[in-house]
């Protein structure tokens, strides 16, 4: 079977359905929404896919739209070789090492080197988590029929095609508050909180139509500049970012929370995008209240890195205290990184 995956040119469509369709996204809540209509269900920590299905066609989207298909070359072959020649899924791609789902291990996946990959792909195989679907197995769109629709379709295609459950699975969900409650209380491993979605609602593509409620709060943040430490040729702080509703990044705070050890190549990787627009709204000024073990001076970037960062308040669109930095997010596009993520 000749199989079509990212490293080849993408398809303008299947089934009237754009390959470049965004997935719908959640805004962060400060808790769980309660009443009638609800479906609650875990929040994995991966990489969102759209799995796109057409005969010997398969095709796997990042969020922000690249392709994936070449890192996650398992994948591809196990879509291609199920029963059903038609469907699009959306979920999340994850990988599981000693137990426990590895981030780091998916980060390792988006390698330039395919031998790199297929090794990767043998050693740690990943797995797909399906939690929506966009067009059934008869190759009919469904995005406009509400969730309780979407979900039965996909339980069922889920059952017909027998696949194994540590390669390709159905995400939990409940109605049930209490469950979901729970879910939350022990999210910050596998998961990182609980997706709230209403059953009467269509998929809306690119629109933050759910809702999302972490132990944590984090924001995905644009990386718009970098200062260097007091008297060092090395990164002190990155300085980050948000798009306003005009569509301009504002800056809203730093993170200095970065390892000595990892400093030189980051020093290196930064100093590469130097030269870009920076912060086109709101600019940082002079040395930060918190420390000034760094220059005065800040260094506008490209906007093209992204990172999670750990936060406590907001004050004034901007994050009152320092923040954590989490982790970086290559997988996601910098236009996604709103204000409304975190709900203003």
């Amino acid at each position: 079977m000749a199989i079509r995956d990212a490293g080849d040119q993408p398809a303008a469509g299947i089934y009237g359905l754009s390959i470049e369709t965004e997935p719908m996204e959640a805004k962060l809540a400060k808790a769980l929404p309660s009443g009638e209509g609800w479906q609650y269900e875990p929040k994995w920590d991966g990489f969102r896919c759209i799995a796109f299905r057409s005969d010997s066609s398969v095709d796997l989207r990042a969020k922000s739209g690249k392709p994936l298909g070449r890192y996650f070359p398992e994948v591809v072959a196990l879509l291609a070789d199920l029963p059903t020649p038609n469907f699009v899924i959306d979920g999340e791609l994850v990988i599981e090492v000693e137990g426990k789902l590895s981030f780091d291990a998916l980060q390792m996946r988006l390698h330039p080197a395919e031998s790199r990959v297929r090794k990767l792909s043998r050693e740690t195989p990943s797995r797909f988590i399906a939690f929506d679907m966009l067009v059934d197995t008869d190759g009919m769109p469904i995005l406009d029929k509400e969730l309780a629709y979407r979900r039965a379709r996909l339980e069922d295609f889920r059952e017909r095609i027998e696949a194994d459950p540590a390669y390709l699975t159905v995400s939990p969900a409940t109605k049930n508050l209490r469950e979901a409650d729970a879910w939350l209380s022990r999210s910050g491993g596998d998961t990182d909180g609980v997706v709230c979605k209403r059953i009467d609602e269509p998929y809306r593509p690119g629109e933050r139509a759910m809702m999302k409620v972490k132990r944590l709060r984090t924001a995905d943040c644009v990386v718009g500049g970098f200062r260097y430490e007091r008297d060092s040729e090395l990164v002190g702080s990155l300085l980050l970012g948000l798009y306003n509703d005009d569509g301009l990044l504002d800056h809203v705070g730093f993170t200095s929370a970065i390892a000595d050890i990892e400093k030189p190549e980051l020093t290196a990787r930064l100093e590469s995008l130097k030269g870009g627009p920076g912060f086109t709204g709101k600019a940082p000024g002079g040395p930060s209240r918190w420390t000034t073990d760094r220059s005065s001076d800040w260094k506008p970037l490209r906007p093209e890195l992204v990172v999670e960062v750990k936060f406590d308040q907001i004050t004034g669109c901007r994050f009152r205290h320092g923040t954590k930095l989490l982790r970086w997010r290559p997988d996601k596009k910098p236009s996604q990184c709103d204000f409304r993520q975190i709900g203003l």
